[in-house]
């Protein structure tokens, strides 16, 4: 249960910033323009990614040395560092959606939510890399309940920000609401950072 919830809480903090494919959701939120369908292909997409990472880790983590794990963690410590560091940058970014609504088609919003989510290199980096990463030395069973927790924060948080951005665009799109959100995921990231640093330590 603890990897679970390990899981969740990861993956929520890779995902609550300001990024193109949250933008997305949120403005087809305050649009009412096919958010289901947005939300369903945001989560079902990191669900597949986030399980893509962690199998082909475990797969590829039974023909690795020593040496790799050590390489593969400080990439991970460097990424990390890089993650915090443009989180602290964005504390001064300022969001805009003004644009004008229209009519569009599904089929327009699937291509489009496809495009925000796949042509997106931080969705790989963060779940592909960055989750499969992390889990590489969980047991199997730990690996399927860390990578359900980061599946199911997705799920909460597209649905969450799709739905409740037409009720309550006015305060999500206050620059402070997503200070704090952004705060949070640098204490939180500096703290695994920490973590990954002291595993490091024994390979050397």
């Amino acid at each position: 249960m603890e990897y679970l919830v390990l899981g969740f809480f990861t993956g929520l903090s890779l995902i609550l910033a300001i990024g193109a494919q949250n933008i997305f959701v949120i403005e087809q939120g305050l649009k009412k323009q096919h958010i289901f369908l947005v939300c369903f292909v945001c989560s079902l997409s990191d669900l597949l990614l986030i399980f893509s990472g962690i199998l082909l880790f475990h797969f590829f983590h039974q023909y690795f040395n020593l040496f790799i794990e050590l390489i593969l963690n400080i990439s991970l410590i460097v990424f990390l560092i890089y993650f915090v560091y443009s989180k602290i940058k964005s504390l001064k970014i300022d969001v805009n959606f003004d644009s004008e609504i229209k009519e569009v088609s599904s089929g327009t919003i699937l291509l489009k939510t496809l495009g925000f989510t796949y042509l997106n290199a931080h969705v790989y980096s963060d779940t592909v890399f960055f989750l499969g990463n992390f889990s590489k030395n969980f047991l199997l069973e730990e690996k399927i309940y860390f990578g359900s927790g980061a599946s199911i924060a997705s799920i909460i948080f597209f649905f969450l920000l799709g739905y409740l951005s037409v009720f309550f665009s006015k305060y999500v799109l206050r620059k402070i609401i997503w200070k704090y959100i952004n705060i949070f995921i640098i204490c939180f990231m500096s703290l695994l950072i920490i973590y990954i640093a002291k595993e490091t330590l024994y390979f050397l």
